[in-house]
Protein backbone atom coordinates (compact mmCIF):
# COMPACT_ATOMS: atom_id res chain seq x y z
CA UNK A 1 0.00 0.00 0.00
CA UNK A 2 0.94 3.46 -0.93
CA UNK A 3 1.75 6.08 1.97
CA UNK A 4 -0.99 8.76 2.36
CA UNK A 5 2.55 11.49 1.95
CA UNK A 6 3.05 9.35 -1.39
CA UNK A 7 -0.15 9.47 -2.52
CA UNK A 8 -0.46 13.54 -1.50
CA UNK A 9 2.80 14.23 -3.23
CA UNK A 10 1.39 12.33 -6.57
CA UNK A 11 -2.05 14.28 -6.06
CA UNK A 12 -0.42 17.00 -6.41
CA UNK A 13 2.16 16.38 -8.69
CA UNK A 14 -1.11 15.64 -11.06
CA UNK A 15 -2.87 18.66 -9.99
CA UNK A 16 0.63 20.93 -11.34
CA UNK A 17 1.20 18.88 -14.36
CA UNK A 18 -3.12 19.40 -15.32
CA UNK A 19 -1.89 23.28 -15.15
CA UNK A 20 0.77 23.18 -16.57
CA UNK A 21 -0.97 21.02 -19.52
CA UNK A 22 -3.59 23.55 -19.35
CA UNK A 23 -1.46 27.01 -19.72
CA UNK A 24 0.28 25.05 -22.60
CA UNK A 25 -3.14 24.15 -24.04
CA UNK A 26 -4.13 27.82 -24.06
CA UNK A 27 -0.93 29.52 -24.95
CA UNK A 28 -1.19 26.96 -28.18
CA UNK A 29 -4.51 28.16 -28.82
CA UNK A 30 -6.05 24.63 -27.88
CA UNK A 31 -8.02 25.69 -25.07
CA UNK A 32 -10.53 28.37 -24.25
CA UNK A 33 -7.65 31.49 -24.41
CA UNK A 34 -9.02 34.60 -21.78
CA UNK A 35 -8.21 37.51 -23.55
CA UNK A 36 -7.19 41.02 -21.06
CA UNK A 37 -6.55 44.35 -22.61
CA UNK A 38 -3.29 45.44 -23.03
CA UNK A 39 -2.76 48.55 -24.94
CA UNK A 40 -4.40 51.06 -27.04
CA UNK A 41 -3.29 53.64 -29.83
CA UNK A 42 -4.61 56.52 -31.19
CA UNK A 43 -6.75 59.73 -30.47
CA UNK A 44 -9.92 60.02 -29.16
CA UNK A 45 -13.61 59.56 -31.27
CA UNK A 46 -13.82 63.27 -30.78
CA UNK A 47 -10.56 64.09 -32.65
CA UNK A 48 -11.01 61.60 -35.63
CA UNK A 49 -10.11 62.92 -38.57
CA UNK A 50 -10.20 60.68 -42.34
CA UNK A 51 -6.70 60.82 -42.83
CA UNK A 52 -6.36 58.71 -39.41
CA UNK A 53 -8.41 56.25 -39.85
CA UNK A 54 -6.29 52.88 -40.01
CA UNK A 55 -6.21 51.18 -43.35
CA UNK A 56 -3.99 48.00 -43.03
CA UNK A 57 -1.82 46.44 -39.94
CA UNK A 58 1.25 44.13 -40.00
CA UNK A 59 3.62 42.11 -37.48
CA UNK A 60 6.85 41.70 -39.11
CA UNK A 61 8.09 38.04 -38.77
CA UNK A 62 9.43 38.25 -35.49
CA UNK A 63 6.44 40.12 -34.01
CA UNK A 64 8.77 42.59 -32.43
CA UNK A 65 7.67 45.31 -34.81
CA UNK A 66 4.04 46.55 -35.98
CA UNK A 67 3.34 49.02 -38.55
CA UNK A 68 -0.13 50.47 -39.58
CA UNK A 69 -0.99 52.31 -42.28
CA UNK A 70 -4.26 54.99 -42.74
CA UNK A 71 -5.83 56.63 -45.03
CA UNK A 72 -3.54 59.85 -44.77
CA UNK A 73 -0.87 57.80 -46.08
CA UNK A 74 1.47 57.64 -43.13
CA UNK A 75 2.93 54.55 -41.62
CA UNK A 76 3.58 53.93 -38.30
CA UNK A 77 5.99 51.58 -36.80
CA UNK A 78 5.63 50.28 -33.03
CA UNK A 79 8.17 48.10 -31.50
CA UNK A 80 7.89 45.85 -28.84
CA UNK A 81 9.27 46.68 -25.47
CA UNK A 82 12.14 44.48 -24.64
CA UNK A 83 10.87 44.74 -20.97
CA UNK A 84 7.92 43.26 -21.78
CA UNK A 85 9.27 40.17 -23.09
CA UNK A 86 10.99 39.25 -20.39
CA UNK A 87 9.03 39.74 -17.20
CA UNK A 88 6.89 37.03 -16.36
CA UNK A 89 3.96 36.71 -17.60
CA UNK A 90 5.37 38.35 -20.85
CA UNK A 91 3.46 41.04 -21.73
CA UNK A 92 2.56 42.44 -25.07
CA UNK A 93 3.47 46.19 -24.88
CA UNK A 94 4.73 48.04 -27.75
CA UNK A 95 5.64 51.78 -27.82
CA UNK A 96 5.93 54.44 -31.20
CA UNK A 97 9.23 53.48 -32.76
CA UNK A 98 8.74 55.58 -36.66
CA UNK A 99 6.37 57.25 -38.02
CA UNK A 100 6.96 58.34 -41.68
CA UNK A 101 4.96 59.90 -44.84
CA UNK A 102 5.06 56.44 -47.58
CA UNK A 103 2.23 57.79 -49.90
CA UNK A 104 1.48 61.69 -50.96
CA UNK A 105 -1.88 62.75 -53.04
CA UNK A 106 -1.79 62.62 -56.88
CA UNK A 107 -3.23 63.45 -59.69
CA UNK A 108 -3.17 61.09 -63.15
CA UNK A 109 -3.84 63.96 -66.33
CA UNK A 110 -4.22 61.51 -68.38
CA UNK A 111 -7.36 60.40 -67.24
CA UNK A 112 -8.38 63.17 -64.72
CA UNK A 113 -8.19 60.81 -61.76
CA UNK A 114 -7.39 61.78 -58.17
CA UNK A 115 -5.27 59.27 -56.65
CA UNK A 116 -5.58 58.58 -53.01
CA UNK A 117 -2.66 58.50 -50.13
CA UNK A 118 -4.18 55.57 -48.83
CA UNK A 119 -2.34 52.68 -47.64
CA UNK A 120 -3.85 49.98 -48.66
CA UNK A 121 -1.61 47.14 -47.92
CA UNK A 122 2.05 46.71 -45.69
CA UNK A 123 4.07 43.43 -46.16
CA UNK A 124 7.77 42.84 -44.36
CA UNK A 125 10.21 41.88 -46.29
CA UNK A 126 12.51 38.80 -43.48
CA UNK A 127 15.35 40.53 -41.83
CA UNK A 128 18.88 39.96 -43.27
CA UNK A 129 21.05 42.59 -41.60
CA UNK A 130 20.21 45.72 -38.51
CA UNK A 131 17.98 47.25 -41.33
CA UNK A 132 14.30 46.51 -41.16
CA UNK A 133 12.43 46.51 -45.10
CA UNK A 134 8.82 46.78 -45.63
CA UNK A 135 6.57 46.76 -48.52
CA UNK A 136 4.04 49.51 -48.72
CA UNK A 137 0.98 50.45 -51.02
CA UNK A 138 -1.90 52.68 -52.12
CA UNK A 139 -3.90 52.10 -55.50
CA UNK A 140 -1.24 52.76 -57.94
CA UNK A 141 2.02 53.18 -56.64
CA UNK A 142 4.37 50.13 -54.52
CA UNK A 143 7.30 51.86 -52.54
CA UNK A 144 9.95 49.54 -50.57
CA UNK A 145 11.09 51.49 -47.13
CA UNK A 146 14.24 51.04 -45.72
CA UNK A 147 13.97 51.27 -41.73
CA UNK A 148 17.34 51.49 -39.60
CA UNK A 149 18.83 52.93 -37.06
CA UNK A 150 21.60 55.69 -36.35
CA UNK A 151 23.27 56.27 -32.84
CA UNK A 152 26.51 57.32 -33.92
CA UNK A 153 28.30 60.70 -35.67
CA UNK A 154 30.87 61.35 -37.20
CA UNK A 155 33.00 64.36 -36.91
CA UNK A 156 36.33 66.23 -37.69
CA UNK A 157 35.97 65.68 -41.63
CA UNK A 158 39.28 66.57 -43.45
CA UNK A 159 37.76 68.35 -46.67
CA UNK A 160 34.81 69.15 -45.78
CA UNK A 161 33.51 71.45 -42.69
CA UNK A 162 30.83 70.64 -39.52
CA UNK A 163 27.81 72.36 -41.69
CA UNK A 164 28.78 70.50 -44.55
CA UNK A 165 30.46 72.84 -47.03
CA UNK A 166 33.61 71.58 -49.25
CA UNK A 167 36.75 73.27 -47.64
CA UNK A 168 39.46 75.01 -50.36
CA UNK A 169 42.09 72.39 -50.88
CA UNK A 170 44.60 74.99 -50.77
CA UNK A 171 43.69 75.88 -46.62
CA UNK A 172 44.19 72.14 -45.50
CA UNK A 173 47.56 71.56 -44.31
CA UNK A 174 47.48 68.60 -41.83
CA UNK A 175 45.91 65.52 -42.04
CA UNK A 176 43.05 65.06 -40.02
CA UNK A 177 41.43 61.38 -38.96
CA UNK A 178 37.74 62.32 -38.39
CA UNK A 179 36.32 60.44 -34.81
CA UNK A 180 33.39 58.51 -34.62
CA UNK A 181 30.81 60.04 -31.59
CA UNK A 182 28.01 58.54 -30.18
CA UNK A 183 24.83 60.22 -30.79
CA UNK A 184 20.86 60.08 -29.81
CA UNK A 185 19.31 56.73 -30.86
CA UNK A 186 17.58 57.92 -34.53
CA UNK A 187 15.41 56.00 -36.85
CA UNK A 188 15.24 56.35 -40.53
CA UNK A 189 12.70 55.39 -42.92
CA UNK A 190 14.46 55.98 -46.53
CA UNK A 191 12.95 54.80 -49.59
CA UNK A 192 14.91 52.25 -51.57
CA UNK A 193 12.73 51.23 -54.43
CA UNK A 194 9.49 52.72 -56.70
CA UNK A 195 7.34 50.29 -57.85
CA UNK A 196 4.54 52.48 -60.35
CA UNK A 197 2.81 52.79 -63.79
CA UNK A 198 1.96 48.75 -64.05
CA UNK A 199 -1.22 49.03 -62.41
CA UNK A 200 -4.92 50.41 -64.61
CA UNK A 201 -7.14 49.63 -61.46
CA UNK A 202 -6.56 49.75 -57.99
CA UNK A 203 -3.80 47.71 -56.35
CA UNK A 204 -5.49 45.39 -53.38
CA UNK A 205 -3.09 43.03 -52.79
CA UNK A 206 0.93 42.56 -52.33
CA UNK A 207 2.49 39.35 -51.33
CA UNK A 208 6.34 38.64 -51.04
CA UNK A 209 7.13 35.20 -52.09
CA UNK A 210 9.40 32.97 -50.17
CA UNK A 211 12.54 33.76 -51.90
CA UNK A 212 12.36 36.95 -50.22
CA UNK A 213 13.44 38.28 -54.12
CA UNK A 214 10.16 38.61 -55.73
CA UNK A 215 6.45 39.66 -54.81
CA UNK A 216 3.41 40.08 -56.52
CA UNK A 217 0.56 42.96 -57.04
CA UNK A 218 -3.08 42.57 -57.89
CA UNK A 219 -5.67 44.51 -59.10
CA UNK A 220 -9.44 44.08 -59.78
CA UNK A 221 -8.15 42.51 -63.31
CA UNK A 222 -4.34 41.36 -63.35
CA UNK A 223 -1.97 40.05 -61.13
CA UNK A 224 2.21 41.45 -62.02
CA UNK A 225 5.09 39.66 -60.50
CA UNK A 226 8.21 41.84 -59.69
CA UNK A 227 11.48 41.73 -58.91
CA UNK A 228 12.67 43.34 -55.70
CA UNK A 229 15.87 45.50 -57.54
CA UNK A 230 13.90 45.67 -60.79
CA UNK A 231 11.69 48.66 -60.68
CA UNK A 232 10.99 49.17 -64.25
CA UNK A 233 9.32 46.10 -65.35
CA UNK A 234 7.19 43.75 -63.91
CA UNK A 235 5.11 40.92 -65.59
CA UNK A 236 1.54 40.32 -65.96
CA UNK A 237 1.19 36.26 -64.89
CA UNK A 238 -2.32 36.30 -64.20
CA UNK A 239 -5.10 38.56 -66.65
CA UNK A 240 -8.70 37.75 -66.15
CA UNK A 241 -9.67 40.96 -68.32
CA UNK A 242 -11.89 40.12 -71.25
CA UNK A 243 -11.76 41.40 -74.76
CA UNK A 244 -15.56 43.23 -74.06
CA UNK A 245 -15.90 44.53 -70.49
CA UNK A 246 -19.14 44.40 -70.96
CA UNK A 247 -18.34 40.68 -70.69
CA UNK A 248 -17.07 41.13 -66.83
CA UNK A 249 -18.47 38.93 -64.89
CA UNK A 250 -16.03 38.43 -61.44
CA UNK A 251 -12.81 41.11 -60.45
CA UNK A 252 -9.64 39.83 -58.07
CA UNK A 253 -10.21 40.40 -54.51
CA UNK A 254 -6.79 39.26 -52.79
CA UNK A 255 -4.25 37.64 -53.98
CA UNK A 256 -1.61 35.37 -51.74
CA UNK A 257 2.20 33.72 -52.14
CA UNK A 258 2.26 30.10 -50.91
CA UNK A 259 4.71 30.51 -47.62
CA UNK A 260 6.77 27.98 -48.92
CA UNK A 261 6.56 27.31 -52.37
CA UNK A 262 8.05 30.17 -54.52
CA UNK A 263 6.14 28.92 -57.58
CA UNK A 264 2.39 28.97 -55.80
CA UNK A 265 0.18 31.73 -55.61
CA UNK A 266 -3.78 31.54 -54.79
CA UNK A 267 -6.14 34.40 -55.73
CA UNK A 268 -9.79 35.14 -54.90
CA UNK A 269 -12.50 36.72 -56.52
CA UNK A 270 -16.19 37.96 -56.35
CA UNK A 271 -18.06 35.27 -57.42
CA UNK A 272 -16.40 33.25 -54.55
CA UNK A 273 -13.65 31.38 -55.87
CA UNK A 274 -10.23 30.73 -55.37
CA UNK A 275 -7.93 29.89 -57.74
CA UNK A 276 -4.54 28.20 -56.86
CA UNK A 277 -1.80 28.81 -59.59
CA UNK A 278 1.35 27.07 -60.49
CA UNK A 279 4.44 29.49 -62.02
CA UNK A 280 5.83 26.53 -63.28
CA UNK A 281 2.88 25.65 -65.59
CA UNK A 282 3.41 28.47 -67.85
CA UNK A 283 4.32 32.03 -67.94
CA UNK A 284 0.40 33.16 -67.86
CA UNK A 285 -1.54 31.42 -65.13
CA UNK A 286 -4.66 31.71 -66.64
CA UNK A 287 -5.66 28.31 -66.48
CA UNK A 288 -5.60 27.33 -62.32
CA UNK A 289 -4.27 24.66 -60.60
CA UNK A 290 -6.96 24.00 -58.64
CA UNK A 291 -10.29 25.77 -58.11
CA UNK A 292 -11.95 26.15 -54.90
CA UNK A 293 -15.75 26.66 -54.28
CA UNK A 294 -18.29 25.81 -52.36
CA UNK A 295 -21.63 24.50 -53.81
CA UNK A 296 -24.52 26.89 -53.16
CA UNK A 297 -27.11 26.32 -50.90
CA UNK A 298 -30.20 26.74 -53.07
CA UNK A 299 -32.34 27.34 -49.45
CA UNK A 300 -30.37 30.45 -48.70
CA UNK A 301 -30.27 32.37 -51.97
CA UNK A 302 -31.16 35.45 -52.27
CA UNK A 303 -31.25 38.81 -54.13
CA UNK A 304 -28.14 39.40 -52.02
CA UNK A 305 -26.20 36.27 -52.88
CA UNK A 306 -23.21 37.41 -55.35
CA UNK A 307 -22.69 40.30 -53.20
CA UNK A 308 -22.50 37.95 -49.56
CA UNK A 309 -20.57 35.35 -51.71
CA UNK A 310 -17.65 37.76 -52.80
CA UNK A 311 -14.55 36.78 -50.52
CA UNK A 312 -12.86 39.77 -49.47
CA UNK A 313 -9.58 38.15 -48.14
CA UNK A 314 -7.70 34.99 -48.28
CA UNK A 315 -4.79 33.51 -46.11
CA UNK A 316 -2.76 30.43 -46.28
CA UNK A 317 -1.85 29.37 -43.23
CA UNK A 318 1.38 29.27 -41.96
CA UNK A 319 2.41 25.71 -42.40
CA UNK A 320 1.47 25.67 -46.07
CA UNK A 321 -1.33 23.46 -45.97
CA UNK A 322 -4.38 25.59 -45.31
CA UNK A 323 -6.21 28.45 -45.94
CA UNK A 324 -8.47 31.06 -44.95
CA UNK A 325 -11.27 32.90 -47.29
CA UNK A 326 -13.71 35.57 -45.53
CA UNK A 327 -16.69 36.39 -47.51
CA UNK A 328 -19.67 38.80 -45.53
CA UNK A 329 -20.97 35.96 -43.47
CA UNK A 330 -18.21 33.84 -42.84
CA UNK A 331 -15.22 32.28 -42.10
CA UNK A 332 -13.84 29.27 -44.36
CA UNK A 333 -10.90 26.80 -43.76
CA UNK A 334 -10.08 25.02 -47.22
CA UNK A 335 -7.39 22.17 -47.37
CA UNK A 336 -5.05 22.72 -50.41
CA UNK A 337 -5.79 18.98 -51.05
CA UNK A 338 -9.70 19.19 -51.10
CA UNK A 339 -11.17 21.51 -53.75
CA UNK A 340 -14.79 20.46 -53.50
CA UNK A 341 -16.43 22.19 -50.83
CA UNK A 342 -14.40 24.04 -47.26
CA UNK A 343 -13.19 21.58 -44.37
CA UNK A 344 -14.38 23.55 -41.80
CA UNK A 345 -16.72 26.97 -41.86
CA UNK A 346 -17.61 29.91 -38.90
CA UNK A 347 -20.68 32.04 -39.24
CA UNK A 348 -18.95 35.35 -37.58
CA UNK A 349 -22.28 37.46 -37.82
CA UNK A 350 -25.33 34.99 -39.07
CA UNK A 351 -27.65 37.66 -37.34
CA UNK A 352 -27.16 40.04 -40.15
CA UNK A 353 -28.86 37.56 -42.97
CA UNK A 354 -32.00 39.21 -41.80
CA UNK A 355 -30.72 43.32 -41.82
CA UNK A 356 -29.11 42.68 -45.78
CA UNK A 357 -31.30 44.87 -47.19
CA UNK A 358 -30.65 47.97 -44.93
CA UNK A 359 -26.81 47.08 -44.74
CA UNK A 360 -27.57 47.18 -49.14
CA UNK A 361 -29.08 50.29 -48.89
CA UNK A 362 -26.03 51.89 -46.40
CA UNK A 363 -23.24 50.01 -48.71
CA UNK A 364 -22.23 47.87 -45.71
CA UNK A 365 -22.79 45.40 -47.62
CA UNK A 366 -19.48 45.86 -49.47
CA UNK A 367 -17.21 46.34 -46.73
CA UNK A 368 -14.19 44.57 -47.08
CA UNK A 369 -12.79 41.93 -43.89
CA UNK A 370 -9.65 40.78 -43.61
CA UNK A 371 -8.98 37.53 -41.61
CA UNK A 372 -5.48 35.98 -39.54
CA UNK A 373 -4.09 33.37 -38.40
CA UNK A 374 -2.21 32.53 -34.96
CA UNK A 375 1.37 31.75 -35.36
CA UNK A 376 0.42 27.75 -35.13
CA UNK A 377 -2.79 27.98 -36.88
CA UNK A 378 -4.71 26.58 -34.25
CA UNK A 379 -7.16 29.66 -34.33
CA UNK A 380 -8.50 32.33 -36.90
CA UNK A 381 -9.86 35.76 -36.33
CA UNK A 382 -11.53 38.64 -37.92
CA UNK A 383 -13.90 41.29 -37.30
CA UNK A 384 -17.08 42.59 -37.37
CA UNK A 385 -19.37 45.32 -36.25
CA UNK A 386 -19.61 47.61 -33.35
CA UNK A 387 -16.21 47.12 -32.91
CA UNK A 388 -16.65 43.40 -32.45
CA UNK A 389 -14.23 41.16 -33.40
CA UNK A 390 -14.43 37.40 -33.15
CA UNK A 391 -11.73 34.24 -32.58
CA UNK A 392 -12.59 30.66 -33.65
CA UNK A 393 -10.52 27.92 -31.47
CA UNK A 394 -10.47 24.92 -34.58
CA UNK A 395 -9.24 22.55 -32.38
CA UNK A 396 -12.70 22.99 -29.91
CA UNK A 397 -14.64 24.83 -32.55
CA UNK A 398 -15.27 27.46 -29.98
CA UNK A 399 -15.73 30.75 -30.43
CA UNK A 400 -15.65 34.41 -28.78
CA UNK A 401 -17.26 37.35 -29.64
CA UNK A 402 -14.71 40.50 -27.87
CA UNK A 403 -15.38 44.02 -28.43
CA UNK A 404 -12.34 46.50 -29.21
CA UNK A 405 -13.63 49.51 -26.38
CA UNK A 406 -11.62 52.12 -24.48
CA UNK A 407 -14.19 51.14 -21.35
CA UNK A 408 -11.57 48.37 -20.99
CA UNK A 409 -8.32 50.23 -20.98
CA UNK A 410 -6.81 49.39 -18.22
CA UNK A 411 -3.90 46.98 -18.83
CA UNK A 412 -4.50 43.50 -17.74
CA UNK A 413 -8.88 43.84 -18.01
CA UNK A 414 -10.11 40.99 -18.67
CA UNK A 415 -12.43 40.96 -22.11
CA UNK A 416 -16.06 40.05 -21.39
CA UNK A 417 -17.27 37.92 -24.13
CA UNK A 418 -20.04 39.65 -26.12
CA UNK A 419 -23.38 38.18 -27.29
CA UNK A 420 -25.72 39.75 -29.67
CA UNK A 421 -29.51 38.63 -29.67
CA UNK A 422 -31.98 38.40 -32.87
CA UNK A 423 -35.06 39.38 -30.61
CA UNK A 424 -37.37 38.62 -27.95
CA UNK A 425 -36.41 38.84 -25.03
CA UNK A 426 -32.70 40.66 -23.94
CA UNK A 427 -30.45 39.31 -20.96
CA UNK A 428 -27.94 41.55 -19.21
CA UNK A 429 -25.10 41.12 -20.90
CA UNK A 430 -26.73 40.94 -24.94
CA UNK A 431 -26.66 43.72 -26.81
CA UNK A 432 -29.86 43.65 -29.48
CA UNK A 433 -29.13 43.35 -33.36
CA UNK A 434 -30.96 46.68 -33.65
CA UNK A 435 -28.47 48.16 -31.78
CA UNK A 436 -25.14 47.71 -33.25
CA UNK A 437 -23.56 50.37 -34.85
CA UNK A 438 -22.42 50.03 -38.43
CA UNK A 439 -19.97 52.63 -38.55
CA UNK A 440 -17.75 51.36 -35.68
CA UNK A 441 -16.09 48.37 -37.26
CA UNK A 442 -13.23 46.38 -37.25
CA UNK A 443 -11.69 45.50 -41.07
CA UNK A 444 -8.29 44.89 -40.39
CA UNK A 445 -6.60 42.95 -37.84
CA UNK A 446 -3.15 41.08 -37.21
CA UNK A 447 -2.19 37.97 -35.09
CA UNK A 448 1.30 37.82 -33.68
CA UNK A 449 3.48 35.10 -35.23
CA UNK A 450 4.15 33.31 -32.09
CA UNK A 451 2.58 34.33 -28.96
CA UNK A 452 -1.36 35.13 -28.73
CA UNK A 453 -1.14 38.82 -28.86
CA UNK A 454 -3.88 40.30 -31.29
CA UNK A 455 -3.91 43.92 -33.10
CA UNK A 456 -7.14 45.14 -33.90
CA UNK A 457 -7.66 48.51 -35.59
CA UNK A 458 -11.14 50.30 -34.72
CA UNK A 459 -11.38 53.54 -36.81
CA UNK A 460 -8.43 55.36 -35.84
CA UNK A 461 -6.93 52.93 -32.53
CA UNK A 462 -4.72 50.24 -32.59
CA UNK A 463 -6.17 48.23 -29.53
CA UNK A 464 -3.50 45.47 -28.68
CA UNK A 465 -4.98 42.08 -26.50
CA UNK A 466 -3.13 39.63 -25.58
CA UNK A 467 -3.95 36.00 -23.52
CA UNK A 468 -4.45 35.84 -19.85
CA UNK A 469 -2.52 33.02 -18.26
Amino acid sequence: MKSPASIMRQSSLTKLGSIINTAVNKRAGNGDIQWSFSQVKGTLEEDVTEADIISCVEFNHDGDLLATGDKGGRVVIFQRDPVSKTIIPRRGEYNVYSTFQSHEPEFDYLKSLEIEEKINKIRWLKRKNPAHFLLSTNDKTIKLWKVSERDKRVEGYNTKEENGAIRDPACITALRVPTIKPMELMVEASPRRIFANAHTYHINSISVNSDQETYLSADDLRINLWHLEITDQSFNIVDIKPTNMEELTEVITAAEFHPVECNLLVYSSSKGTIRLCDMRSAALCDRHSKLFEEPEDPTNRSFFSEIISSISDVKLSNSGRYMISRDYLSVKVWDLHMETKPIESYPVHEYLRSKLCSLYENDCIFDKFECCWSGNDSAIMTGSYNNFFRVFDRSTKRDVTLEASRDVAKPKTLLKPRKVCTGGKRKKDEISVDCLDFNKKILHTAWHPTENIVAVAATNNLFLFQDKL
